[in-house]
């Protein structure tokens, strides 16, 4: 592969891997919280919305295209082992995917289609919607440090070419 294309490869996961870092801290930082300050039935229909809504091609082609691009780099680094940036992208790869997709997969998802086979209105919903908030907002926060490390990591392998 060229050094430019590598280079705009690389750069093109950074920002990647920055957007979903965003998305993940908003949700963790307010948006969670938002839901959680309404009553149950509220939030567990808001947050059934937004994980029907959030399968889209914006978002999905971020999420998984950085880690498409993820794993590109984290191979061509690993074939081409001496050259500068290919510990740091390595690295970032290996985060991202690691800590980005396999958590969403392990740990979101199971949680996201529980809270989708919920009836909002049904009483016994409650204690699902509060387990919710907190254990799928933790994963979340483990979601967003490591596309931001990823980040960070592809921002370093950068500098390195």
């Amino acid at each position: 592969m060229s050094g430019w294309l590598w280079y705009a490869l690389t750069l093109v996961a950074a920002l990647g891997a920055g957007l979903i870092a965003g998305v993940f801290f908003a949700f963790s930082s307010f948006v969670m919280r938002g839901l959680g300050r309404v009553p149950a039935p509220a939030g567990i229909a808001a947050m059934q919305a937004i994980n029907v809504t959030v399968l889209n091609p914006s978002f999905l082609g971020t999420f998984l295209g950085t880690g498409v691009l993820s794993l590109l780099l984290g191979v061509m680094a690993a074939i081409h082992w001496g050259s500068a940036p290919s510990p740091w992208l390595v690295a970032a790869g290996l985060v991202y995917l690691l800590g980005t997709l396999l958590v969403t997969m392990v740990c979101n998802v199971p949680r996201n289609e529980a809270l989708a086979k919920a009836d909002a209105g049904a009483t016994a919903a409650a204690p699902l919607w509060s387990d919710y908030l907190v254990v799928w907002t933790a994963w979340n926060s483990v979601r967003t440090l490591a596309a931001l490390v990823a980040c960070a990591l592809f921002v370093v392998a950068l500098s390195r070419f």
